[in-house]
C-alpha cells in the first residue's frame, strides 16, 4: 500500500463538534483478513487570524483516539495548524468487526501517515511538519520516519516529539524474553488471541466518571483498555527490537515522560503524579536511539499523557515542548 493508493473523503464535521472536521482515508483490504481498513484524519479548522507557519500531526497510543482540544489550541496558538489521525481500526477509524487497534506488522501504518502528511500539504502547502505521538505512537512514528529516511523523503518532517513513548515492554529482563519469545511463536498462529493482563488504574485517573477532568467518549477509549492481541504484541515487540538496534529518524527530537512509575491495580493519589502504563525507566533508557539531535525531559508527577496530567505537571510539559519548539524555530513563540 502506497499513499497514491489511499482514496480521501471530503472534509466533514467531525464528533468534537464546532471547529473540527474530519476525512476518511480508504486503504483497501486488509491483510489480516478484517474487511476494509480506514484512517480518519482529523483538523482543528484555522480560524479568523490565525496565522499557520508550520503544522502539527498528532498520532495517538493504544485504545487510545485524539480528543485533547486543549493541545491542538495551544499549538495553533503558535501558529502550527493541527491535524490528528486516528489510525486503522483505532478510534473513529475502527470499523464493525474489527479488532480493535490490531494488526500484525507497526510498517502497516506507513502509508496512512505518508497520507496525513500529503493532506497537510495541501491544506498548509510546503511547511515545516511536527510529529507528536504519545505511547504507542511514540514507537510507531519513529519507525516510520527512519524509513522514510533511508529513502530519502525526510521533509517536510521537521521535528518528532515524544510523549511517554512506548520504548519497551514492562517487567522484569528475566521475563520479557520468554515473553517475547511466545509472541514470535503464537503470533502467526494466532494473531487474534486476547492476552489477559490485570487492569491498571490509568483510566481512573483521567475520565470525569473516575477520578478525571476530561469527558471523552469511553466507546473509543474504555476505562480498562481494549484486550492486547498476540499479533498485536508480536509487531510491537518487533518494532521495539528494531529502535533498540538504533534509529536515526533525521530531525530533532523531544522525549516528554514522567519522573517516575507506579504501578497498581488499586486507585490512589499516586496514581494521579506517576506513569502508572510504562516504565519510565526503560523511556530513559532507550531515548537515545532515536539518532540525531534528542532532547529529554522528565516532568515531575506528570501522569503517562504528560498533557492530561494535573494542573501543575501540564503546566510544565506545555512549557517544556514550548522550549523546545522555540529552540528549534518551530513556530512561533504565543503572544
Amino acid at each position: 500500500m502506497s499513499p497514491e493508493t489511499v482514496t480521501r473523503s471530503a472534509w466533514t464535521p467531525d464528533l468534537l463538534g464546532e471547529g473540527y472536521e474530519q476525512r476518511t482515508l480508504e486503504l483497501g483490504p486488509d491483510p489480516d483478513g478484517e474487511g476494509d481498513l480506514a484512517a480518519v484524519l482529523v483538523r482543528r479548522t484555522v480560524r479568523p487570524g490565525e496565522r499557520v507557519t508550520g503544522a502539527v500531526l498528532y498520532v495517538h497510543g493504544f485504545s487510545d483516539y485524539f480528543f485533547q482540544t486543549d493541545l491542538a489550541d495551544h499549538l495553533a496558538a503558535r501558529g502550527l495548524a493541527f491535524l490528528a489521525i486516528d489510525l486503522s481500526k483505532s478510534g473513529r477509524a475502527r470499523r464493525p468487526g474489527q479488532t480493535a487497534h490490531h494488526t500484525t506488522t507497526l510498517e502497516r501504518y506507513d502509508a496512512q501517515l505518508d497520507a496525513a502528511l500529503d493532506v497537510v500539504a495541501e491544506d498548509h502547502g510546503d511547511v515545516p511538519v511536527v510529529v507528536l505521538a504519545h505511547s504507542t505512537g511514540g514507537l510507531v512514528t519513529p519507525l516510520w520516519l527512519d524509513r522514510r529516511r533511508r529513502a530519502g523523503r525526510t521533509a517536510p518532517v521537521a521535528g518528532l516529539a515524544l510523549n511517554s513513548p512506548w520504548f519497551d515492554l514492562q517487567g522484569k529482563p528475566v521475563m520479557r524474553g520468554p515473553l517475547t519469545w511466545a509472541m514470535r511463536a503464537l503470533g502467526p498462529l494466532r494473531p487474534f488471541r486476547a492476552l489477559d493482563l490485570p487492569e491498571g488504574t490509568y483510566g481512573h485517573t483521567l475520565h470525569t466518571s473516575g477520578a478525571g477532568e476530561w469527558d471523552y467518549d469511553l466507546e473509543l477509549k474504555p476505562m480498562a483498555g481494549f484486550p492486547v492481541t498476540v499479533g498485536w504484541l508480536n509487531a510491537v515487540r518487533r518494532g521495539h527490537a528494531r529502535l533498540h538496534r538504533g534509529l536515526d529518524v533525521g530531525v530533532p527530537s523531544l522525549v516528554l515522560r514522567s519522573d517516575k512509575t507506579h504501578f497498581s491495580r488499586t486507585y490512589s493519589e499516586a496514581s494521579d503524579r506517576a506513569d502508572t502504563v510504562l516504565d519510565v525507566r526503560q523511556i530513559a533508557r532507550w531515548s537515545g536511539c532515536l539518532g540525531a539531535e534528542t532532547t529529554v525531559v522528565p516532568v515531575a508527577d506528570a501522569r503517562h499523557d504528560v498533557f492530561l496530567s494535573l494542573a501543575e505537571p501540564r503546566r510544565a510539559a506545555y512549557a517544556a515542548l514550548d522550549a523546545w519548539l522555540d529552540r528549534h524555530s518551530l513556530g512561533r513563540p504565543p503572544g
